[in-house]
């Protein structure tokens, strides 16, 4: 689950990094169009300032590179607009691929981590079933005499009938195999004189 968090945090910070980029060009464009707006006026007042300046076939000259210049200002302009238009466009679509290309691959991973966690669970099941049959197999007699008998014995006698040193419940929380044997067994595994303390504590 540690590593699913870390995918979606990951997604998340290259999703915002792929907006920024987004605005930071879409602000880049709306610049260079504020530019060629400014060159447009700049260009009308300097044709302006020619014609107060010049006058018969000067002027007309001046009226003409003016005309074509203005025609040419609109043109840069109207081009950067649609530049700034197919580039917002691109990026938008970018941006929704990469959207659904990151929550199909969470859906993965979780039904991964589902499947992960159902198997661990059924394993941990025939782990506990093998146990209990292996107490069932043992009988009273045999449980009461492993009681009474120390550690290191248990242990032995444990590993020599096959149980594995520690059992796992849900994938991430290890049970130590014989505290889960005192767990399994209650008061059979309890000393004859103890257990007759504790039934008398009980009641």
């Amino acid at each position: 689950m540690n590593n699913s968090c870390y995918i979606s945090s990951k997604h998340e910070a290259e999703r915002r990094e792929q907006e920024a980029r987004g605005r930071l060009e879409r602000q880049k464009i709306s610049d260079e169009v504020e530019a060629e707006k400014e060159r447009k006026s700049l260009l009308e007042l300097k044709v302006s300032s020619m014609t107060l300046e010049n006058c018969g076939q000067a002027k007309a000259e001046a009226l003409s590179r003016s005309e074509a210049q203005r025609i040419e200002a609109e043109s840069g302009v109207e081009q950067a607009r649609s530049k700034a238009e197919a580039m917002k466009i691109e990026a938008e679509t970018e941006l929704e691929r990469l959207r659904k290309a990151r929550e199909e691959e969470l859906h993965y991973l979780k039904e991964q981590n589902i499947l992960e966690v159902e198997k661990l669970k059924q394993i941990a099941d025939i782990e506990v079933s093998k146990f209990k049959n292996l107490v069932e197999s043992l009988g009273r007699e045999t449980i009461q005499s492993v009681a009474s008998a120390g550690q290191d014995f248990q242990v032995k006698l444990l590993q020599g009938l096959g149980i594995q040193s520690a059992l796992i419940t849900d994938g991430n929380t290890p049970i130590n195999l014989f505290n889960t044997a005192q767990g399994f067994l209650g008061s059979a595994l309890m000393p004859p004189s103890k257990r007759q303390r504790k039934d008398s504590e009980d009641s």
